[in-house]
Formats: C-alpha cells, sequence, structure tokens
C-alpha cells in the first residue's frame, strides 16, 4: 500500500479478515484508528513525564534540599527503575486476559496515587519509597504497544508502534523542559525552593489522571469492539472473505468491488454488518475472491485469521523462546541505555560545564528525549520499508535491529574514551547516540508483533520489563564508575557491553520454528 498524505487525515482501509487499519490517520481523532492511535502515545507520554518526575530538579534543588549525597540520587533512579521491570513483566499478560485499554488506564490511576503523594517526601528513605511507586506509570509502555498492534495491519504496525512509543518516550524530554520551568515559575512568584518543587508536582499529576479517565471513557479495546469478543466475529468475517477452510459458504456483500472496507467506529462496523445481513441474497458454494481483496489473499488469508485466532502459544513457549531472548536483551540495550542515560545526563552536564545552571543542564538534557519525537518513528518505518522492498524477509528487520546496536555502542564507546569538554563535540555525540539508540528500540518492537502474535501481551511485557532491567544494570555501572561521577568511564563500559551482546544474539532466527507471522 503506497503512502498518500490523505492518509494522516481521512477513514484508513481496514483489513476485512481482522479489522486491523492500514494507515495511521495521525490528525483524525473522530476515527477510532486515529482515536486510538493518539491516546496510545499520549497516555504513555503522560506516564513517562510522571515516572521521571523528579530527574530535572534532583540534581540540584531537591538534593539540596533533602540533603542527599551523589550515591542517594544515583540509587533512588534504579530503585525508579526496577519496580516499573516487575510492572512491565505483570501487564503483558494482564494486557492478554483483560485487554490494554483497561491496563493502561488502570496503571495511569494507580500510580497518580504515589505521584500526588511525592510532595510528602522530607528523607532519603521518603524518596526511595515515592521512586518506586511513581515506577508503577513506566509500565503504560506495554499496554501502549499492545493496543496500537491490536489497530493496525503488518504493512505498518512497526511504523504504528514505532511512532506510539517514541512519541510517549519523549515524555523524557518533556519533563526536563517543564519541570523546572514550572518550578521557576512558583519561585518566582515569592514561595521558597522547597515549597517550588513540591508544587510542581501537580502539574503531572492533573495531567496523568485526566488523561487514564479520558482513554478509559472515549476508546473501544479491540477494532471489533469488546476484549472478551475480539475474536468471535473473525472466523466469520473471514468465511465472508473467501476462505473456504473456515466457512464452506460466502456471502455476496452489496456494494462496489472497489469500496474502501469502512473504518469508522466499532459500533458503525456493527450497524454496517447488520445492514449487510439484511441485504444478503445469494449463497454460494465456492470461495469467491473480491479485487479490493486480493492483496490480502495473495498472502495468505488463512494465515493472517489462524495468526488472529487459532495459533496458540503458551507462557513458556514465550519466555523460553530464544526469539524472546532476543528481543529481550535488544532492548535491555536500547531502552535500557536510554533510561540510564536520562538520568544522569543532567548531572552530567552540570558536571563537565560547571558555568551550567541547573535549568541550563535540564534544558539541554531534555533534547535527548525530544529526539525520541523523530528517531524512534524513524527506526519503525525503516524497518517496515526494508520489509516491504525485501520481499517481506524477517531477517531484514531483525538485520536492521542489529546493526542499530552495533552502531550505537561503537559511539558509546567512542564517546566514553573521547571523554569531550566541547559543548559543540558532546551534544553531537549524544545526539547520534540517541539517534541509533531509539532507533534500535523502534525496530525491535516492529519485528516482536510478528514473533509470537497470540501472546502479544506477554513478549511485549517481558521485552519491555528487558528495557528495564537494562536501565538498572547501566545505571549500576554509572553508580559504580567513580562513585558515580566518572560518567565518561560509564559511557564506554556500557557501549562494550552493547556491541558483545548484539553480536552475541545475532545468529537467533527471527521467528520460532514453523510460526506464521511474516505474513
Amino acid at each position: 500500500m503506497t503512502f498518500k498524505f490523505s492518509d494522516l487525515y481521512v477513514g484508513p482501509e481496514v483489513n476485512p479478515v481482522n479489522r486491523k487499519a492500514r494507515a495511521i490517520p495521525l490528525f483524525n481523532l473522530v476515527n477510532v484508528y486515529g482515536r486510538v492511535f493518539f491516546f496510545s502515545w499520549f497516555g504513555f507520554m503522560i506516564g513517562f513525564w510522571g515516572w521521571y518526575t523528579f530527574p530535572p530538579l534532583l540534581t540540584a534543588t531537591i538534593k539540596n534540599d533533602l540533603s542527599l549525597t551523589s550515591t542517594q540520587v544515583a540509587n533512588s533512579n534504579i530503585i525508579s527503575i526496577c519496580v516499573t521491570l516487575l510492572v512491565r513483566v505483570i501487564a503483558g499478560p494482564l494486557c492478554d486476559k483483560f485487554g490494554p485499554r483497561k491496563v493502561f488506564g488502570g496503571l495511569l490511576l494507580v500510580g497518580s496515587i504515589p505521584l500526588g503523594l511525592a510532595p510528602l517526601v522530607h528523607s532519603a528513605e521518603g524518596l526511595y519509597a515515592s521512586r518506586f511507586f511513581i515506577g508503577i506509570l513506566g509500565g503504560a509502555f506495554v499496554p501502549c504497544q499492545v493496543w496500537t498492534t491490536g489497530f493496525f495491519d503488518n504493512n505498518i504496525v512497526g511504523t504504528a508502534n514505532a511512532l506510539t512509543g517514541g512519541f510517549g518516550t519523549a515524555g523524557g524530554g518533556i519533563t526536563y523542559f517543564i519541570m523546572p520551568a514550572v518550578f521557576n515559575s512558583f519561585v518566582a512568584h515569592g514561595y521558597s525552593k522547597g515549597q517550588a518543587w513540591r508544587l510542581t508536582f501537580i502539574v503531572p499529576l492533573t495531567m496523568v489522571i485526566v488523561v487514564g479517565v479520558a482513554l478509559l471513557c472515549l476508546c473501544p479495546d479491540t477494532p471489533t469492539g469488546h476484549w472478551g469478543e475480539r475474536h468471535h466475529t473473525l472466523p466469520e468475517d473471514h468465511g465472508l472473505h473467501g476462505d473456504s477452510s473456515v466457512a464452506a459458504t460466502v456471502t455476496d456483500i452489496p456494494g462496489s468491488i472497489t469500496d474502501r472496507f469502512p473504518s469508522d467506529t466499532p459500533e458503525d462496523l456493527s450497524a454496517k454488518e447488520s445492514e449487510d445481513k439484511k441485504k444478503k441474497e445469494t449463497y454460494i458454494s465456492a470461495p469467491v475472491i473480491f479485487d479490493h481483496e486480493a492483496q490480502i489473499l495473495s498472502q495468505g488469508s488463512s494465515e493472517a485469521a489462524h495468526g488472529e485466532i487459532i495459533a496458540k502459544s503458551t507462557l513458556s513457549d514465550v519466555t523460553f523462546s530464544p526469539q524472546t531472548v532476543f528481543h529481550v536483551c535488544s532492548y535491555m540495550n536500547s531502552f535500557g541505555a536510554e533510561l540510564a542515560i536520562n538520568a544522569i545526563l543532567a548531572s552530567y552536564y552540570f558536571k563537565t560545564f560547571p558555568y551550567f545552571s541547573q535549568t541550563d543542564a535540564t534544558n539541554r538534557a531534555a533534547i535527548f528525549g525530544f529526539l525520541d519525537f523523530v528517531t524512534r518513528p524513524f527506526g519503525g518505518a525503516v524497518s517496515d520499508l526494508l520489509y516491504k522492498h525485501s520481499g517481506h524477509n524477517l531477517w531484514v528487520k531483525k538485520g536492521w535491529i542489529v546493526g542499530c546496536g552495533i552502531i550505537a555502542g561503537t559511539l558509546l564507546i567512542i564517546f566514553g574514551q573521547l571523554s569531550p569538554h566541547d559543548e559543540s563535540t558532546v551534544f553531537g555525540l549524544i545526539s547520534l547516540v540517541a539517534i541509533f539508540l531509539q532507533a534500535g528500540s523502534g525496530a525491535n518492537f516492529s519485528l516482536l508483533p510478528h514473533v509470537h502474535p497470540s501472546a502479544n501481551g506477554i513478549l511485549s511485557g517481558l521485552t519491555g520489563a528487558g528495557g528495564n532491567l537494562g536501565g538498572v544494570i547501566f545505571s549500576v555501572v554509572f553508580r559504580s564508575m567513580g562513585d558515580g561521577t566518572n560518567y565518561a568511564k560509564g559511557f564506554w563500559v556500557i557501549g562494550v557491553i552493547h556491541v558483545g551482546l548484539t553480536l552475541a544474539l545475532s545468529w537467533i532466527p527471527p521467528l520460532p520454528r514453523g510460526q506464521r507471522g511474516d505474513k
């Protein structure tokens, strides 16, 4: 399917087998696919912002107000990531059982409780407890990706996942920009610094609650309605589209064979189906292939339907799959390094350039997170293009993940060895590192939906948790280097781990044996 600019604002063409969209209506919030896409990325962005509310002000203001040491600050960064690891592992199976929408909204609303209590912190221990429970918000990444995967077809799912993941992760940049700005505003209005940083938490708290309620009230679970009924229509629909293995007869559907399949709300789809059933007149015993569905059927619509409703993977199948190990470790490298770097970047700038104020350091640190708006979607889009132009060869998608990992690791080694003190060199190298780290994360979740499609929540949860595991490991690396202040050596060590692990796992096939996931 060729991209058209109108795809960004009109209702997308829909795969009649699984009801997933073949384009992303980025600017159409009336259409159900555009609305779910918006709340997927915006909900995760707000969750990420809430998750990382402390670091922008922790470098100087909160550290001085609570009389913290550098080691205590580093410990709080690690604790924040630990709980998110656990939440992501749990969130995956919960998404498969209850649906990603309910899990998404639940995580935001539950995470808002410790976020609202954060201003009560007055000690290092209180900071540890607060950041531990606020880490629940970081688990929003898993339902974000599972929800997007459920609404967008294989031709575009890599780009869709990369966009929602990238826009959402950019919350790490937004918090570095907004939190100091709100803090400075309160100080300018006469509040002390101790009062001002506490009042600043009102802004992310309000946003988390509002978005959590909104996505629960305004969006459906799946393109076909409720989560518990997601499989009920697929066999019937599939029979209607010429698969004799599922149904012996098909119904002639009124209308032109060049008409687009409707893509409005699930309620509109159900009304249309009822109308069509009332109008049906002719039954035929042989499968009929309509012109506008030729592309699906040529790729094997039977496989598409079976991947949605028949092929089952148990928890042990997914957990002990070599492909799962690859995705968990690759995401551990890419997103894990991003988390660790994002947590220390303002402190690194503060140390490297002593003439920076807290606002100067945080504003420049924000660039690293803001790049997610472009770089993570870039990784997913390139993956989809390679997939399309290679005849749907998933080795090409995997090769792009491996390439991003090797390049990112090499750049980290170079950066750590050079340990530059020139502003242009530092910001240029950090930006290059961000491009390939974040593109690698986007590429990872472009390949992932093909691997265990019937257990996408479990695999997404484990992979997302792998990112947090990497964040913990790499944060410990930074903390261990010169009592948490030798950042250059930390970058070098992380780069070596990055390259070594990527090469060690590059041999694993993209799909489990016998898995039909590349359709």
